[in-house]
């Protein structure tokens, strides 16, 4: 009879700018050709793409000898099937993070920053040569976990779609869109240019941005099981209100009906390829998700 399998680290990353300008333009030559005319230089790409490589290479090999590891880029991770047991290590940018985290629930997650004179580590904060040990560390729940509060999208026919950051409802062009959005208090009907429901970790980033506009600030904790809505640019008409701009969201949903013909769309994280149809009639609840981002710190 054999023995448990063991740990396995899955290495998550995206393409660098040079493999996408190779992947682009062919040779190296056409893409020095490309960066020249444009004032650039391709030896300052590779140099980024060799630092990136550097650092991943070293992550790779902090992997305990007896462990399993694979690799898996960004664009295989709807394909990709993680196990219950696998420590998931992004190497890249903060973006990287709330990519792989939709697909996640509850695995410990190390986000390891390549380049920390580039990226801010908000989520990739951990060094390098702390890997090894916090590898082992978090197999064995050894670990302080960040909790990070998740949005959930649930729509009426049973698709769901979760974010790290935010999700966003309206129209997939610039046209404006057009819902009934009720609250546990209220309900109105409106004509706007979407709204976004942010967890505590999105509110810092489109969300935060919408609040200073709109003077509607909200107090989100990164671990707080509440979501907050924001709704942009709301029109006032006959037809339609505009009460209902933005709310904290605890114990009750936001729901949000489609008024749009065509173009309605629910999307995660601006990931818009991985858009939902929202045409009239379709129903969405919008509010903490059950499962969150189980973020390793880093010290």
């Amino acid at each position: 009879m054999g023995g448990a399998l063991t740990p396995r680290a899955v290495f998550v990353t995206r393409e660098t700018d040079y493999e996408l300008l190779i992947a682009r333009h062919a040779t190296r030559g056409q893409a020095r050709f490309f960066l020249e005319r444009r004032v650039q230089r391709i030896e300052d790409v590779e140099a980024r793409h060799d630092r990136f490589h550097a650092v991943l290479l070293r992550a790779r090999a902090s992997v305990p000898a007896d462990w399993r590891q694979t690799l898996v880029r960004r664009s295989d991770l709807d394909r990709f099937q993680f196990a219950s047991d696998d420590v998931i290590v992004p190497v890249g940018q903060d973006g990287l993070v709330a990519n792989v985290a939709k697909y996640l629930d509850g695995q410990p997650v190390l986000g390891v920053n390549p380049a920390p004179d580039l990226y801010d580590g908000v989520l990739v904060r951990v060094a390098v040569d702390r890997l090894a040990r916090l590898l082992v560390a978090s197999a064995n729940a050894a670990v302080e976990i960040e909790h990070r509060t998740m949005v959930q999208a649930m729509l009426d026919d049973g698709q769901r779609l979760t974010a790290l950051n935010e999700v966003f409802v309206g129209h997939g062009s610039h046209q404006s869109a057009r819902y009934r959005i009720e609250t546990a208090e209220a309900a109105e009907d409106h004509s706007s240019s979407g709204l976004i429901v942010a967890s505590g970790t999105g509110a810092t980033g489109w969300a935060r941005s919408i609040a200073e506009s709109t003077h509607l600030a909200l107090t989100l904790g990164r671990e707080e099981h509440a979501v907050g809505f924001w709704v942009r640019e709301p029109f006032p008409s006959i037809a339609t209100a505009t009460t209902l701009r933005a709310g904290k969201l605890t114990d009750m949903p936001l729901t949000v009906t489609s008024r749009m013909n065509e173009g309605g769309v629910i999307f995660a994280d601006g990931i818009e390829q991985d858009r939902i149809a929202f045409d009239w009639g379709r129903t969405v609840h919008l509010s903490a998700a059950d499962k969150t981002l189980n973020l390793v710190k880093g010290a």
